[in-house]
Parts: structure tokens; C-alpha cells; sequence
């Protein structure tokens, strides 16, 4: 039987290939009716779009998606890791300078948490460097209260179940003290939502700051507060496997000018 199939990509995925928003979120967003074709509003994902088929969000026409790039971001402590928030409260995506495409988070930190936050254009990328099976380990620099005994946190390396909820062995070093604090550094490779402060307050400490230095390979180095660096393509290309190394130029963007201090 011939295939009959419409060619083309669903819309969900062309959505989420331009960075609007992850295939599931994509669904909502059609379900809300806030995605057009050819201007036409669609309220169902069953739909196959071609290169010359005109597509909307919200009234903006998504250009053709540019190649897959991605960035480091070293976001700031008291921002918001989403696209809007409810209470009103200052997001990610408000911070960043405005010559950066649309983009995405490759995870999340949350509002207390700073440091190396990824950024992409490119659905795809979001989904293959947030699967657990790529096996990238995060690490983060924990600064906790408390003075912690000879193998207070080996039951972190062996995985516990904190409220029903099962974390995988984290590594944890411990690194200095500074007065009442201590602090360490730890590894994860799951990064499941408050993980590190939820472990750490099962143990019976209080996490007052986090700051992620690495994720996989990507590291923060001397990234400064709210700036931000795209990763070379080929870079890019030998992480993720690609055959195919088109040419971007990287630079480096310091965010615009805040009244934060």
C-alpha cells in the first residue's frame, strides 16, 4: 500500500524546531488557538506543514528556522526560568540581550539558583541534551549550613527516595568551610525539580546557595552574571555527533544595561 502520509513535518515539531516551545507545549498553544497556517487558525497537532506554508504565533510569522545553535548563559540569582510568569516576576527570557533569535532552556534552575543555564534555538537540541540518556553530568558549587560529619552524604551517592520521589547517586565533595558554612561541590546527571536543596535538607542541611558550573561539557568558567556566549558549531557538531559542520561565527553578548544590583 503506497504511503499516504502527507509529506511535510507536523506542526508541533516545526514549532518546536523554530524554538516556540517544546512538541507537548506546542499542542497547548494550538489547543489555545494561538497558532495560524496560512492563515487559518488550527486547534489540532494532526497536521503536516510544508517549507511554503506561512506560520503564525500569535500574529508573528516564524521565519525559516536557522541552524541549530546553542548558548551559555550565566543567569543570574531572583530570575525565572520560563517563558512568562503569573506573579510577574522578572524572567530568564526578559534578561537576555535583544539581538538573541527566540530561544529555549535546556532544563531549568531555579529562582534562588545561578550559573550555566543552556540555551538553544532548536527544539531538537533542547530534547537531545535534556534526555537522560546522553549521560552529561551537572555539577554545581553548594554552599550549605551545617557542619557535616565524616559520611554525612553517603547516602546521597547510593540514591535515597525523598517524598516518594527517587534521585539517582549524586557525587559530593567536600571543599571548604566558611564559618558556619561549608562548601561542596556535586554531581548529577538527572536534575529533577529542587533536587540538590530537597537532598540536602533530607540530611538535615539548609542549601543558601547554588550555582551550576558545568553541564556535560559546557562549562561556566568566567562567564560573567547575565552574560552570554554561544558555543562554536563545531563544537557543537562534535558533541552532538553531527556528520555536517556549516560555519557560524560565535560571539559573546553582554546583557543590556538592569537596574539590579
Amino acid at each position: 500500500m503506497a504511503d499516504e502520509t502527507p509529506k511535510g513535518d507536523r506542526i508541533a515539531k516545526v514549532l518546536a524546531r523554530a524554538g516556540v516551545a517544546s512538541r507537548r507545549d506546542a499542542e497547548k498553544l494550538i489547543a489555545a488557538g494561538r497558532i495560524k497556517v496560512n492563515g487559518q487558525k488550527i486547534l489540532s497537532p494532526a497536521l503536516n506543514v510544508h517549507p511554503t506554508d506561512k506560520v503564525e504565533f500569535d500574529g508573528t510569522i516564524l521565519e525559516a528556522p536557522e541552524e541549530p545553535r546553542l548558548w551559555l548563559y550565566h543567569k543570574p540569582s531572583g530570575l525565572i526560568t520560563t517563558s512568562r510568569d503569573e506573579k510577574g516576576r522578572e524572567t530568564v527570557f526578559e534578561s537576555l540581550p535583544e539581538n538573541l533569535p527566540r530561544v529555549v532552556s535546556v532544563g531549568r534552575l531555579d529562582m534562588s539558583s545561578e550559573g550555566l543555564l543552556l540555551l538553544t534555538n532548536d527544539g531538537g537540541v533542547k530534547r537531545t541534551l535534556e534526555l537522560p540518556s546522553t549521560g552529561w553530568t551537572r555539577r554545581y558549587r553548594v554552599r550549605i549550613k551545617g557542619y557535616p560529619r565524616e559520611g554525612a552524604f553517603e547516602p546521597l551517592t547510593k540514591g535515597i527516595t525523598v517524598d516518594g520521589e527517587h534521585f539517582q547517586p549524586m557525587t559530593v565533595q567536600l571543599d571548604r568551610q566558611t564559618g558556619a558554612n561549608f562548601w561542596l561541590t556535586v554531581g548529577l546527571k538527572e536534575g529533577k525539580n529542587r533536587e540538590i536543596r530537597r537532598a540536602m535538607e533530607f540530611l538535615g542541611f539548609t542549601v543558601n546557595r547554588l550555582i551550576r558550573i558545568s553541564y556535560g561539557p559546557f562549562q561556566l568558567r568566567d562567564l560573567k552574571p547575565g552574560e552570554v556566549e554561544e558555543v562554536k558549531r563545531r563544537v557543537l557538531a562534535d558533541q552532538l555527533g553531527w556528520s555536517t559542520k556549516p560555519k557560524i561565527v560565535p560571539r559573546k553578548t553582554n546583557k543590556k544595561s538592569s537596574s539590579r544590583s
